[in-house]
């Protein structure tokens, strides 16, 4: 039986048992959380990068200015992710994450 990869039903579907491929799909198929103003998919692509993170920490010793760059331009995706979910995490996962304001009371 095939394992979901993404985000389904709150539960992050990558984990420890994903392979490298599992995990990188995850990844790529979730980076479009802005676009799609989807707080589903920025946690899930939090968790992929929080993984991939890890398991290039492992390879990093074995040096490499390319994967240097590589774990660098995750930290920063990563942590634009973060300030995006503290944002937008309140906003329910309708696509496009509109706030309305209500200005019914308001006194000019």
């Amino acid at each position: 039986m095939a394992r979901q990869v993404g985000h389904s039903l709150g539960v992050a579907t990558v984990d420890s048992t994903s392979t490298d491929a599992e995990v990188q799909a995850a990844y790529d198929d979730n980076a479009s959380y802005l676009e799609d103003g989807s707080v589903a998919k920025c946690t899930a692509f939090i968790t992929a990068s929080t993984i991939l993170l890890r398991r290039m920490f492992r390879r990093a010793s074995h040096g490499g200015d390319d994967l240097e760059r590589e774990i660098r331009l995750i930290r920063e995706e990563l942590g634009s992710a973060r300030q995006w979910l503290t944002a937008n995490a309140g906003v329910a996962d309708s696509g496009a994450g509109i706030k309305h304001v209500d200005m019914r009371d308001l006194r000019t």
